[in-house]
């Protein structure tokens, strides 16, 4: 099992070393024994950047897991088994996903509050995120009304706290619709939680910001239908940033 260095609360960390575990030259994956790198999953893209090594160095553009290994797919130099290894990530990409990843979880908390729709699906990309929410039919004034109590949220620089729970506690108190955690194995415990103050708690391995105040200003920018009672709403971010 590949160490996930970020997790449960290290998100900012740009850099780390690590060992080679094994290298697959058909493909150009390597799998390290500790990574920082965020795997492709829960709807957050890759981290990319660079892996550099004696005599070499490569570029990471796609990381995935299987079967517990975390493969980090390389352009250019593959480094030996057993080597160490330095590696950094690309950091706009990483915190603009933190970013992205938490105004999710602040939209679809405030429609569950709101409208009583469930998150079906999202997609976050450094430029913009998109939520499903199902049961749900939304007009103009919806969205302004979302838009308006998300950026009432954001205002308040509410803390963002990760920590691992004990998965019964972490059940218990989140509510019914915020996640899908029947889909989580139940011999996954703990879980990690991400708090939002006093508004939102949500199992998630993704990577996040320490306060809802990097996230700037949130504008709804598209809104579709997803098929029956599913609305898709695209939202953008301008504003502070962290760097």
């Amino acid at each position: 099992m590949t160490e996930q260095l970020y997790l449960p609360d290290d998100d900012y960390r740009r850099e780390f070393d690590a060992r080679v575990e094994a290298v697959d030259e058909s493909n150009g994956t390597v799998v390290l024994d500790r990574t920082l790198f965020y795997k492709e999953g829960g709807g957050q893209p890759p981290d990319h950047g660079r892996l550099s090594f004696e005599g070499g160095e490569g570029r990471v553009v796609d990381v995935r897991k299987d079967h517990g290994e975390i493969r980090h797919t390389i352009q250019g130099d593959l480094p030996e088994a057993g080597v160490t290894i330095h590696g950094e990530l690309d950091w706009e990409r990483r915190h603009a996903h933190m970013r992205y990843h938490t105004a999710q979880h602040v939209v679809s908390k405030v429609v569950l509050d709101e409208y009583g729709a469930s998150t079906a699906g999202n997609r976050i990309h450094d430029d913009r995120a998109r939520i499903d929410f199902a049961p749900a039919e939304f007009d103009e004034s919806d969205l302004r009304a979302i838009e308006e109590r998300a950026n009432a949220l954001i205002e308040q620089d509410l803390p963002v706290e990760k920590e691992n729970r004990p998965r019964a506690a972490l059940e218990a108190e989140t509510p019914d619709g915020r996640s899908n955690l029947d889909l989580i194995p139940d011999d996954v415990d703990p879980l990690r939680a991400v708090t939002i103050g006093d508004v939102d708690v949500c199992p998630c391995g993704g990577t996040h910001v320490d306060r809802l105040g990097e996230l700037g200003k949130l504008t709804i920018v598209d809104r579709s239908s997803k098929g029956a009672d599913t609305e898709r709403i695209e939202f953008v971010l301008d504003g502070p940033e962290r760097a």
